[in-house]
């Protein structure tokens, strides 16, 4: 009976993580590029009764065992990269990605950081950057006296410059994508990092290769289903009320055992 305390328990750590997860979804479900993530499970180690398979008598074995579970924990938080609807803007420095990779941000620390928001901007040098003041990687600058800026889909940016008829090529943006993308490192700011599970990054030109290409004016929206994440949430609650009246009903029934 004391089991079923502590079983219970867990399983309400296990929704209470869940939730955590489903909201955390639902507070970025207009960021720019985020992708939803799932909480996975996996139940704890059992209590063996009666081994499976054991003799019963000289000549029979058990069909079944008797193994108790000890309840379920949380393992990790599984990420989708699925893609994000693609909306128009009426921004020329807004880029969005149809299909596989990451956009390469300068961090700070000189490491690089990878992202699907493209809602770039420029500083006060002319530098590409985030919205938080990032620089992509290859440093595009935007000259100044620049009339006009397209970005194409294989990533060459380019400017018209007054009394220059041909455009300019200011610089490229280049892609990168994991073997395990689901690995990368969450850091905020729309920011992943690189880590083992992840792999090693592969750089390449968008629209080559397999790599997605580049639209010039779009940014990708998060991909987070709020309908899917609200009958989530109601399954969540279902579950950790079940969970909670495992305990009410296994307290009533000790407080019964120790009235006999």
């Amino acid at each position: 009976m004391i089991n079923s305390l502590w079983i219970s328990k867990t399983g309400m750590e296990a929704q209470q993580m869940q939730l955590d997860v489903i909201t955390n979804n639902l507070a970025n479900v207009s960021t720019n590029g985020f992708k939803r993530s799932t909480a996975v499970f996996e139940d704890l180690m059992y209590q063996n009764h009666r081994q499976v398979g054991t003799n019963s008598t000289e000549q029979a074995q058990l069909p079944t065992g008797l193994q108790i579970g000890l309840g379920v924990r949380t393992v990790a938080t599984s990420r989708s990269f699925t893609q994000g609807a693609l909306h128009q803007t009426n921004n020329r420095l807004d880029v969005a990605i149809q299909g596989d990779g990451f956009f390469q941000i300068t961090m700070p620390d000189g490491s690089t950081g990878y992202t699907r928001d493209g809602a770039f901007q420029v500083n006060s040098a002319g530098t590409l950057v985030t919205s938080t003041g990032l620089p992509v990687a290859n440093g595009v600058t935007v000259p100044p006296n620049a009339t006009n800026v397209t970005i194409d889909g294989n990533g060459t940016v380019t400017a018209t410059i007054p009394g220059d008829p041909a455009p300019q090529n200011i610089g490229t943006i280049a892609l990168a994508r994991f073997v395990n993308p689901a690995g990368l490192t969450p850091l905020g700011q729309n920011l992943f990092a690189e880590s083992a599970a992840s792999g090693q990054p592969n750089a390449g030109t968008p629209g080559a290769d397999g790599m997605g290409s580049l639209l010039q004016c779009y940014v990708e929206s998060s991909n987070v289903n709020v309908v899917q994440e609200l009958v989530t949430m109601i399954q969540t609650q279902r579950a950790y009320e079940l969970n909670s009246k495992g305990i009410q009903t296994s307290d009533q029934m000790l407080q019964k055992l120790t009235q006999i």
